[in-house]
């Protein structure tokens, strides 16, 4: 037995059982993501359709601001702003509130892109759970949320990073 965050116990048996299902459903997740992507006029990694959604959902941020928001450093942050700048994605401008900051966001460009992309991969995801037992789909909300309570993952709301698919 193992014991997890807080008090609950774990067999082992139980805990690879799990495991191995949560990484089954993480590579079913990310083949819809790459899936949303593909055959596009549009060629954007998920890296950087990560980084219009996080722009989109935030409004104009600097880019410390950004890099931090990915989980990634400032340099990484900076290499895949300068590619959807040159691709027309996003732009940079001053900051009205403050003109020695420069600011980036979704360009038009860009935010059509992520409501494309979006719709594709809420379309997929809809068909997987449509095709689930009715049953299970209630006990799949509830193990996902407190999957992301064990992570200490902030829940998610309706708000606009979840409506936009991230």
């Amino acid at each position: 037995m193992r014991e997890s965050r807080g008090k609950h116990r774990v067999r082992d048996e139980e805990l690879d059982e799990l495991v191995t299902a949560l990484l089954t459903a993480s590579r079913v997740l990310v083949g819809v993501s790459a899936n949303s992507l593909a055959g596009l006029d549009e060629a954007v990694t998920i890296t950087q359709f990560r980084t219009l959604v996080v722009l989109g959902a935030h409004g104009p941020t600097r880019l410390n601001r950004l890099a931090d928001r990915l989980g990634v450093n400032a340099s990484t942050a900076l290499r895949t702003v300068d590619k959807l700048v040159a691709a027309g994605f996003v732009e940079r401008r001053e900051n009205d509130q403050d003109r020695r900051e420069v600011v980036i966001e979704p360009t038009l460009r860009g935010k059509r892109l992520v409501d494309q992309v979006t719709a594709r991969r809420r379309a997929a995801i809809e068909g997987i759970v449509v095709a689930m037992p009715a049953e299970h789909r209630r006990q799949l909300v509830d193990a996902l949320l407190s999957f992301a309570v064990a992570a200490e993952e902030p829940l998610a709301f309706a708000d606009s990073a979840t409506m936009l698919g991230w």
